[in-house]
């Protein structure tokens, strides 16, 4: 069973048996991930409703078109059995550059990681990826 055009927004990829996507070698285009990484910290709550519901939107809202998706992942547990996570909470974002990530993000730098408070007190870790495989 092949995999939807309408499911697969990262064009270049090709679908293979059981659904699971193939790069092509030679695709030219290149989708950015900026990948924000509250780390888990005893003590130190994450208020995911108001994340989901309060700061994505906003987010969303303020980088408009130039953001291509989003997603977001709550931690549940570390590698070892009965851990904990690595990270309490994980925001992805996607870009077409990170030039275009830059031009919606800087002016509204201010507005979106004064709202951090709200949510988290534990300052995030930001890694901006190259997506090789979606």
């Amino acid at each position: 069973m092949g995999m939807p055009t309408s499911c697969n927004p990262v064009s270049g990829l090709i679908p293979a048996r059981f659904g699971v996507p193939i790069l092509f070698p030679d695709r030219e285009e290149m989708m950015v991930k900026i990948s924000v990484l509250y780390p888990h910290k005893g003590g130190s709550a994450f208020n995911m409703n108001y994340y989901l519901n309060n700061h994505i939107p906003m987010v969303r809202q303020k980088l408009g078109a130039a953001c291509k998706g989003i997603a977001v992942e709550q931690g549940i547990a570390g590698g070892a059995p009965e851990s904990q996570p690595t990270y309490a909470a994980m925001g992805h974002l996607l870009f077409d550059s990170v030039e275009s990530f830059q031009a919606a993000f800087v002016p509204h730098a201010a507005t979106i990681m004064a709202d951090i408070p709200n949510y988290s007190a534990v300052q995030p870790i930001v890694q901006i990826s190259e997506v090789k495989l979606s």
